[in-house]
């Protein structure tokens, strides 16, 4: 006949269970430190190093004709964010001795009577030698280069609008500076709570085989799936502070608005860190040791992570198998949910697909979770 226990002396257990990893957690500098402190260093380094943007990239110029036209523009080329004038030279064979020596990455060469062909033909020819070594730097550095140079043409020739002229007008919606922390921090943001959250639960089952207190945890009232879940409830409280720690710093540091729901976002990042815990939860109950665990939760996760959620190489481009691998990661449907909501302002209606993906995830990851916990001790 089994035997049945009260409802408070369930809630008694159960709390005491949470009070007891509470105290554990905390008594553990290390756990701490990397619960806490490292998402903060991981968002910080990866926000900025992260990034597609080029800024400050040294030039050369070679100025041939030596006008106020060419000077006007490498005034304007070197207060740009974008490049930095390293130097002046005078001859032409000076240019692939700088590449050579990797002191530019770009030089500009203006020919002879460039500011009277300017004026007099509405017409002048501008070199842009980039160094292909790196062709995505090149290239938006020669993009960069030539945006200048049309900006100050457009202002020469204002009062005077040639014939069949073409103009071009250009709008970069959600992200008019083209900054790389719009694209690098929801994919940071995914991968720091996926990485965190899963690591540090991935150990704690595994820990208490380990230090021989399984025992007593499978001798007490307590059901097994209230156990499992138990030990998931601090690390997502602590969890919480993490994630308003991290949109803290992409607001007031990286300069990332919030333009959709606040609300919204912080449910949405509860729900992919309960993805997260849940599958920790499972990782820790199918290891036999901790060193097992981490490496499951780090190499096994780490490169999906990166590779294809999305936020370092677009999914759209990959082969079929890996867009179809590619949905079984979390951090992509959670990094789709950060860019519609953060960036792009979408409610609910615009990610309530990405939401139940997430939701089906948790319950699947805590439900196999559970079923693998072994009541009895081989």
């Amino acid at each position: 006949m089994k035997r049945r226990f009260p409802l408070s002396i369930f809630n008694f257990q159960f709390f005491a269970f949470v009070k007891k990893e509470f105290f554990h957690i905390w008594r553990d500098k290390r756990t701490m430190f990397i619960l806490l402190g490292m998402p903060v260093v991981q968002i910080v380094i990866f926000g900025y190093a992260l990034t597609n943007e080029v800024k400050n990239a040294n030039i050369a110029i070679l100025d041939n004709s030596k006008d106020a036209a060419t000077a006007s523009l490498t005034t304007q080329l070197d207060a740009s964010r974008y490049f930095a004038l390293e130097k002046n030279i005078v001859t032409y064979k000076q240019i692939e001795e700088e590449f050579r020596k990797g002191k530019i990455k770009l030089a500009i060469v203006f020919p002879q009577h460039f500011g009277e062909d300017l004026q007099h033909f509405n017409k002048a020819q501008v070199q842009i030698i980039a160094d292909a070594a790196d062709p995505n730097t090149a290239n938006q550095l020669a993009n960069y280069a030539t945006a200048i140079i049309s900006d100050y043409q457009d202002r020469v020739t204002n009062d005077r609008r040639l014939p069949y002229t073409i103009d071009t007008e250009m709008r970069m919606l959600y992200n008019p500076q083209l900054k790389g922390a719009f694209n690098f921090v929801p994919g940071v943001m995914a991968m720091v709570l996926l990485l965190v959250c899963t690591m540090m639960t991935a150990i704690t089952i595994v820990k208490e085989k380990e230090m021989g207190t399984m025992e007593v945890m499978l001798v007490s009232p307590m059901r097994p799936q209230m156990v499992v879940i138990a030990k998931a409830v601090p690390y997502l409280l602590l969890s919480t502070i993490n994630i308003t720690s991290i949109l803290l710093l992409s607001v007031f540091a990286l300069e990332l608005p919030i333009n959709g729901s606040l609300a919204l976002l912080g449910f949405e990042s509860i729900l992919f860190t309960l993805v997260s815990l849940s599958l920790g939860l499972l990782i820790s109950a199918r290891a036999a040791s901790q060193q097992t665990a981490m490496f499951i939760s780090l190499v096994a996760l780490f490169l999906p992570t990166i590779m294809l959620s999305g936020f370092m190489f677009p999914v759209e481009n990959m082969p079929l198998p890996l867009r179809i691998i590619s949905n079984i990661v979390p951090a992509k449907w959670y990094y789709s949910i950060v860019k519609s909501v953060m960036i792009k302002g979408l409610g609910i209606a615009g990610v309530w697909k990405e939401t139940l993906i997430l939701a089906g995830m948790m319950t699947f990851f805590l439900t196999m979770a559970i079923k693998r916990f072994k009541i009895r001790l081989a």
